[in-house]
């Protein structure tokens, strides 16, 4: 019976495997030669909705000059935007830094939190209860928005539909070693290929958590962001859909990050964002599939999206398995049908699905001298897949135990720069 089961485990994860290749695959050609599907570019409004800007931050005086400056520079009517810089609980100059662009621009609010419930999602509630926009923008204290980015973000919201809108995040510091340049890799096929292909088939693109915008009195009206969740976004992401409301994705909305430059902050940052995505996904799964404002393939999509998070373990669990199968001379699964399993294995392995993405969104970009770091993936994945199953493993304790979550922030790599201007 023992072995029936891990056989059966095994072909489990071939099918995964196979699936979520086939996914990728199909999103690549989509985007390659699919018919793209237009943004919200050609709307014309007298009147550009009012925003407020949240940027939570927790000891940034390191960065923070470079996100206020640019927010400075964009191109949006003053009497429409403020800016809420979310000073949570910092201990270095950050406040001090925050009053001085308040003593020189009026619109810049910042809200000081001194408290002990600290964390992203509670600052942003907190924010959120006095801005004045009908929209909320986030940004991460360490992105540079492009001097356009607010007016694209806020364009979408024309249409009554539009719950939320993410924009496109790109490394700035991609060249400082290899960890950086194999992040560019993946932030290029992720939102070059992964995420507008799923705008293209009216799918399920997410929002995420930065870069993008939403609507307040939606988040606010439905209790604001739940403390307990790591991954808001994602949170908000299947809220909106759940309950009728369209996220939409803007490829020309650019905006420029600091990509960590250490694997092991990497690592903590990988398995933060695998923890907050599998609480999710233990908490959307069944509204997912029972929501009437959802698409068949929408669910499906969904669903697909709700467990990439866990495939990881999935396979580690797979090679566990597979070697148990070997030891006990066991492997004999599919007698004539071994070399289907072998192309299984290889194409689930050893381009690992979205090699697809990462290759074609090289050529969409003309980044083509970077496909040379494309063997280096496996590598990656094996870093990944280790990080990605202690983050799942860290929700389902979080869900037998009830144990709150704590904001651990990315360690930033800038030098302090300039006061503002």
């Amino acid at each position: 019976m023992v072995v029936k089961i891990m056989k059966g485990y095994m072909i489990f994860v071939i099918i995964v495997m196979l699936l979520y290749t086939a996914r990728h695959f199909f999103f690549t050609i989509v985007r390659l030669v699919g018919r793209q599907r237009l943004y919200y570019n050609d709307v014309v409004t007298s009147r550009m909705k009012s925003i407020s800007v949240l940027i939570p931050m927790h000891n940034e005086e390191q960065v923070l000059n470079n996100v206020l400056n640019s927010l400075l520079e964009c191109d949006y009517d003053r009497d429409r935007l403020e800016i809420i810089p979310i000073n949570d609980n910092s201990t270095d100059q950050t406040k001090a830094m925050l009053d001085e662009y308040h003593r020189k621009y009026e619109f810049i609010r910042p809200l000081h939190r001194d408290c002990p419930d600290r964390g992203k999602p509670v600052g942003l509630n907190d924010a959120m209860q006095r801005a004045r926009g009908e929209i909320i923008i986030v940004f991460d204290a360490d992105y540079r928005p492009a001097k356009n980015m607010l007016k694209q973000i806020a364009l979408a919201f024309e249409d009554p539909q539009v719950g939320a809108v993410m924009g496109r995040v790109i490394p700035y510091n991609t060249n400082k070693n290899i960890l950086t340049r194999l992040i560019n890799l993946e932030r290029s096929g992720g939102y070059q290929i992964d995420q507008q292909a799923r705008y293209n088939l009216r799918a399920i693109p997410q929002y995420g958590g930065t870069v993008g915008g939403f609507r307040k009195d939606f988040l606010l009206e439905s209790g604001g962001f739940n403390p307990k969740v790591l991954a808001e976004d994602t949170e908000l992401t299947y809220r909106l859909f759940t309950n009728g409301w369209k996220v939409v994705y803007a490829n020309s909305a650019e905006c420029y990050e600091e990509s960590p430059e250490s694997w092991n902050v990497r690592g903590r940052q990988i398995r933060r964002w695998s923890r907050g995505h599998n609480q999710v996904l233990f908490r959307y799964l069944i509204p997912t599939i029972l929501t009437p404002h959802l698409t068949l393939f929408q669910k499906i999509d969904g669903l697909f999206l709700l467990f990439i998070y866990s495939v990881p373990l999935i396979l580690l669990l797979g090679w566990a398995n597979s070697l148990g199968l070997f030891f006990l001379g066991e492997m004999n699964i599919f007698k004539g049908w071994w070399v289907i399993l072998f192309l299984g294995v290889y194409n689930s392995l050893g381009n690992f699905a979205p090699f697809f993405e990462i290759g074609t969104s090289l050529v969409v970009d003309g980044l083509l001298g970077e496909a040379m770091l494309l063997p280096l993936i496996m590598f990656n994945f094996f870093f990944y897949m280790w990080n990605i199953s202690l983050g799942f493993l860290d929700a389902v304790v979080d869900i037998i135990t009830g144990r709150g979550v704590k904001w651990d922030k990315t360690v930033r790599f800038a030098k302090k720069k300039g006061a503002p201007q």
